[in-house]
């Protein structure tokens, strides 16, 4: 095993059909609760006439991401941050697509300026006034992983606590029956490289491997696991949420695997 990553879990953040919030998602992983009904993001840290016009895989990031900040104490200004998503957003991109192809003159120009892969991370550097550093990351269906081993190595090699969002919507036209993306999901952590008071510590170590996921046992956490590339992430958030130590592998790229080991948890 190669050496570890270490890093300590600040803040969580997710949204999924039927459990909207990282609180809600632990009720149901612990078995307290049963998913609800299917609500839009609240996406509180955008400004009202952004959450207005921002496209969905906007407002997934963002809610996701402001769950995770708020959670964590710190001030998202001060915070890096990573956003990771397999295939950004789907229905603008059919939308682009299908436009350009018949009725190029009628392009919408909020559409194209919504269609590019970092938008989610400029609506939220923007709107916390972050001047830290921020990027936009994909490695397919791989991409939850890659977005991890980025934030914390980022974290790690910067001595500085990191945002991690990742985000998919469901796909839509020929491009959703190509990437086989069928509901929304987003996930996001604050990772730390010191304890700070923080309980969850991850040791992440890059080892060769092609993950396939580890099942869950839950049907209904299983089928949104394998709904959505960032969805991959399930298995992580359902043992965080249990916090008890464990240890999971998740796939960061084509051959390569995280092998996670979870601890500090009293």
């Amino acid at each position: 095993m190669s050496a570890a990553l270490t890093v300590w879990v600040k803040g969580i953040g997710l949204w999924a059909p039927g459990t909207p919030t990282w609180q809600a998602f632990r009720e149901v992983a612990m078995g307290g609760a049963m998913p609800g009904g299917h609500e839009r993001p609240v996406a509180d840290t955008l400004p009202p006439n952004e959450r207005r016009r921002a496209p969905e895989s906007v407002l997934l990031a963002a809610a996701a991401a402001g769950q995770a900040v708020a959670m964590s104490g710190l001030d998202a200004a001060t915070l890096p941050c990573v956003f990771a998503s397999a295939h950004g957003d789907q229905t603008i991109t059919d939308y682009m697509c299908a436009t350009l192809a018949t009725v190029p003159a009628e392009l919408s120009p909020t559409k194209f300026h919504n269609s590019v892969h970092n938008a989610p991370a400029g609506y939220w550097t923007i709107a916390t006034h972050c001047h830290a550093a921020s990027s936009a990351i994909s490695g397919g269906e791989e991409s939850f992983g890659a977005g991890l081993l980025e934030a914390a190595t980022l974290a790690v090699a910067d001595d500085r606590d990191v945002l991690l969002a990742s985000y998919d919507i469901a796909g839509t036209g020929p491009l959703g029956g190509m990437t086989g993306t069928t509901g929304p999901f987003a996930a996001a952590l604050v990772l730390s490289p010191r304890a700070d008071g923080a309980a969850i510590r991850l040791d992440i170590s890059p080892e060769p491997g092609n993950s396939a996921g580890a099942a869950t046992g839950d049907a209904w956490m299983d089928g949104v696991a394998a709904s959505n590339p960032s969805a991959k992430g399930v298995p992580l958030f359902r043992a965080l949420a249990a916090a008890r130590p464990a240890a999971l592998r998740v796939g960061a790229a084509q051959g390569l695997d995280l092998h996670i080991d979870i601890g500090g948890i009293p």
